[in-house]
């Protein structure tokens, strides 16, 4: 019995023993080769592809176009699985990989028609770029075409590897504007579903404009003070116990992005109905108030007469979803244009030819989130025909069928009974190209303005410095031409009477007298601007008042000063919060005593030994369920997403806060007092039962536990025993929403870039991660470590460790 046992425990340990050596020969087997001389009929010139230490790549060609064919060679070997899912995503064909899981995901897409769309914009490209993206996809398609064994996630998922064609990086654009305005498609409907559901009273109450302003030119919208409407009786909310939070059927996940790492799981959510003495139904919302992340991010700048150089100075930080591998890859491209030489150094996004943000030593630029407006819902008349288009998706063991209603206008949704088709810049042909490419070869801001106006990109806050000391911004990238904004849907005769085209006159702001310009998602443009190009889902502004602040602290400034106030983790924005609550359990302190020693200490900071900052943050989420619980549920049933409308609910939360509306209180509680006690007192039971369900040691809330960075990969908790292998390591996490330090555990600063054009010795690229996505590679998280200490990674590459050339091969 003993042996027969002995035996069966080896031949175990000998099956694991042989699965692990198979599966790690089968991941050295798919390591791509980065040294070695090839040929090739793609490129005109010998053309290099060299990695320093970091994995950065450095291509050294001939021309733009063999530089676009290495690029696409080094793009597939580090990173093809992240272009396969941003082309997949945007198609709708994630769910013949993953299965049925993706299905809503792939509905938007094909919901957009995005692979239909991408055909039609190829075809409109200038030659110049229609060929740049041919040349990219070849070299693409010839690194793939050295794989011995795919990568891990196509032998997990049982997928063969399709070749990349020039359309998909139109794909990889259009999965970018899912990212960056998809919340501002459901935005302008959620609006609608609150206008034609509770009427102007509680709408114009809900979206009223707030005191944080931080316009480029000081202007402001003037506040509403809308008067405060009476609560719907049909959806009273009334407190409750965290335990009655159990119905499982209304755990939604937000979808403001095809980013997977953006979707958080909710908190329990509940809605149920009775019926009172007056038979009328009472909705019980523990609603889930999880607010969208500010998609987005920061960028600032100065001109030279606040540097010691008299050079601009620009910073940029996009705020992304983050997971393995991250979103950007660290490129320099090197090669002749126009008869001299051109050195472009920054960020690429694999699937895209090209620099996104960084520096050519004469410019740098950068791009924030501009929330301008580009989306129309337009309220269909009751005869205007629309046709079913179905589509039909393939799943990993079958199909699943999809239909949808199209009219001349755009693609139709149906909202309490009406129809509205979806009018949004991403439909049209003058929504992507390859502008940005031309930032390569101009000297100076002038002539980058330019190129900014031309470029067709999710429209952008385009910031721009150069040696000589300018400074400006201006909205880069594809606007719909409007007359006034809208914010709401439209009627049918007002899209009959405007038709779409690109927007040509938009505002722009050069050299500005205080030498400081900032964004950070929020409104920059002028209040009078304002009224023709609208809100597309701006944040707050807190935290672009904060950069502000920040930026007339001091006159002169250096990469190192920039650096710091990125990592700005002062908690201006809850310091209200954190006054009202501990003012409201300071006239309980028995029962909150040691609530009221952490409040105490809590250093005004999202710092990673504060609990104190967990306990007001939730305390404030927890009120604003309690109060708008019921009334965006209601949305939420209608098929709408809720939570765009929570940037602005600030100013009508303090509203209620200080005028008590008796009709704003729950049925079952006497104050306004003891409804924002019991708040609090879920807000810290739910962390408890989540942080620490046995010993309830308020030690646990600690931020940085509570909000520990977790860079992970999508598969990682599908491999079982070495799936974490696959992930950053997890460190405490600091800083958070409404502030210039923006994080979350698995959300937050993409890249963060400290640049001035002529003094690229100094300058500073920090990622969240390696180049490759591989697990063996050397640059697998080579850079992560400085991103997590917030230390400084020069921009500029080091010396080659690995090379790669590429020469002519001959037709035969």
């Amino acid at each position: 019995m003993i042996n027969w046992f002995k035996w069966l425990v080896l031949s175990v340990l000998a099956l694991l023993f042989l699965t692990v050596l198979g599966l790690y020969i089968s991941l050295r087997m798919s390591l791509p080769a980065l040294d070695g001389n090839s040929a090739t009929y793609h490129v005109n010139a010998p053309t290099e592809l060299s990695r320093d230490e970091l994995g950065q790549a450095v291509i050294k060609a001939n021309d733009i176009f063999d530089a676009a064919y290495a690029l696409g060679f080094a793009h597939a070997q580090d990173r093809f699985f992240q272009m396969d899912l941003q082309r997949r995503a945007a198609s709708g064909s994630l769910s013949q990989w993953v299965g049925d899981i993706a299905l809503d995901i792939d509905k938007k897409g094909r919901f957009h028609q995005f692979e239909k769309r991408a055909e039609a914009v190829f075809d409109n490209l200038p030659s110049k770029q229609q060929e740049l993206l041919v040349r990219y996809a070849h070299g693409v398609n010839d690194a793939l075409s050295e794989y011995t064994l795919p990568t891990f996630e196509y032998l997990a998922a049982g997928v063969d590897i399709k070749q990349w064609r020039p359309t998909d990086s139109i794909l990889v654009i259009y999965s970018m504007y899912l990212d960056l305005q998809g919340s501002q498609v459901e935005l302008d409907l959620a609006r609608e579903a609150l206008l034609s559901t509770f009427g102007n009273d509680v709408y114009s109450f809900i979206t009223q404009p707030s005191n944080y302003q931080a316009a480029l030119d000081a202007s402001e919208i003037p506040l509403l003070e809308a008067p405060i409407p009476e609560y719907p009786a049909s959806l009273r909310p009334i407190t409750h116990s965290p335990e009655d939070s159990n119905d499982e059927s209304l755990k939604q996940e937000p979808e403001d992005s095809n980013d997977e790492s953006l979707k958080q799981e909710p908190e329990d959510a509940t809605t149920q109905y009775s019926n009172d003495s007056d038979n009328t139904a009472i909705a019980r919302a523990q609603y889930n108030g999880t607010e969208l992340p500010d998609i987005g991010s920061n960028n600032w700048a100065v001109t030279g007469s606040h540097t010691t150089t008299g050079a601009g100075l620009l910073a940029n930080d996009m705020h992304l979803g983050l997971r393995v591998p991250i979103i950007w890859y660290r490129t320099q491209l090197n090669y002749q244009e126009s008869g001299g030489d051109v050195q472009v150094t920054g960020v690429s996004l694999p699937g895209i030819p090209g620099i996104v943000v960084g520096t050519n030593g004469h410019i740098a630029w950068g791009f924030t989130n501009a929330n301008l407006d580009n989306v129309d819902w337009i309220e269909l008349g009751e005869t205007t025909a629309t046709s079913t288009v179905t589509e039909r998706i393939p799943l990993p063991d079958g199909e699943h069928t999809f239909e949808f209603e199209i009219s001349s206008y755009g693609p139709v949704k149906e909202l309490n009974g009406k129809r509205y088709a979806l009018n949004w810049v991403a439909h049209h042909p003058f929504a992507a190209n390859l502008g940005i490419i031309n930032f390569g070869n101009v000297k100076n801001v002038q002539a980058a303005i330019k190129i900014g106006q031309r470029i067709a990109i999710p429209t952008q806050n385009l910031v721009i410095v150069d040696e000589s000391g300018n400074a400006a911004w201006l909205p880069g990238g594809a606007v719909m031409e409007r007359q006034q904004a809208s914010f709401t849907a439209i009627k049918e005769q007002e899209a009959v009477n405007t038709p779409t085209k690109r927007a040509s006159k938009l505002p722009m702001v050069l050299n500005p007298d205080m030498g400081r310009i900032w964004t950070a998602n929020a409104r920059v443009i002028s209040a009078d601007d304002f009224k023709v190009w609208g809100d597309g889902g701006y944040a707050l502004g807190a935290r672009g008042q904060q950069i502000r602040d920040r930026l007339f602290e001091k006159d002169t400034f250096t990469e190192t000063d920039f650096y710091a106030i990125q990592l700005d983790n002062h908690a201006r924005f809850l310091i209200p919060w954190q006054h009202l609550l501990y003012g409201l359990l300071n006239m309980q302190d028995i029962e909150f005593k040691p609530d009221l020693a952490y409040l105490n200490t809590w250093n005004e900071c999202a710092c990673e030994d504060s609990v104190g900052y967990t306990l007001v943050k939730h305390f404030r989420q927890e009120v604003v369920q309690t109060l708008f619980g019921g009334v965006l549920s209601t949305l939420d049933q209608q098929g709408v997403n809720s939570r765009t409308l929570l940037r602005g609910i600030e100013p009508a939360v303090w509203q209620l806060i200080h005028s008590q509306p008796d009709s704003w209180l729950p049925n079952d509680t006497e104050s306004f007092d003891e409804l924002l006690v019991d708040a609090y007192r879920r807000a810290k039971h739910k962390l408890l039962d989540k942080y620490s369900p046995v010993e309830a040691n308020m030690e646990t809330l600690a931020w940085g536990k509570v909000n520990a960075l977790s860079v992970k990969h999508p598969f990682a908790d599908q491999i079982p025993l070495v799936g974490d292998m696959l992930n950053m390591q997890q460190v405490e996490g600091f800083g958070d929403t409404y502030m210039p330090a923006v994080q979350a555990p698995s959300f937050g600063a993409s890249e963060r870039l400290f640049v001035s054009p002529g003094h690229l010795e100094d300058a500073i690229l920090t990622l969240p991660g390696g180049q490759s996505g591989h697990p063996l590679s050397k640059f697998f998280t080579t850079g992560f470590n400085d991103y997590a200490t917030h230390a400084a990674t020069p921009l500029l590459p080091s010396q080659p460790i690995r090379s790669r050339t590429f020469y002519k091969k001959e037709v035969e």
